[in-house]
């Protein structure tokens, strides 16, 4: 799948010409998820299955901002029974060393 010019923005250390939908779909869900606005999230979602952005939600990427994730989690991804550590996921929570 080719990535849209448009997803430049939230997807700014790599450009898109160079991106794979899908060996790269850990990189571009997350992105999109912490970063992208309602048009870039659409787009997330017509290009790949709720399935597959909630699995890839799920490994942990710690760069949302609390708030963001739990919209992620509970609303966009109806995910509000899975508690996980927030800590390998929100930013300026403690590191997990070792």
């Amino acid at each position: 799948m080719k990535i849209p010019k448009k997803l430049q923005p939230v997807l700014w250390s790599v450009n898109t010409d160079k991106l794979d939908g899908k060996k790269d779909i850990y990189y571009i869900v997350h992105q999109i998820l912490a970063y992208g606005n309602l048009d870039e999230i659409g787009w997330l979602f017509k290009n790949y299955s709720n399935k597959e952005i909630s699995d890839v939600f799920k490994k942990s990427f710690k760069d949302y901002r609390k708030p963001r994730f739990y919209f992620v989690k509970n609303i966009l991804l109806g995910l509000k029974t899975w508690r996980p550590n927030e800590r390998y996921y929100v930013k300026n929570t403690p590191r997990i060393i070792g």
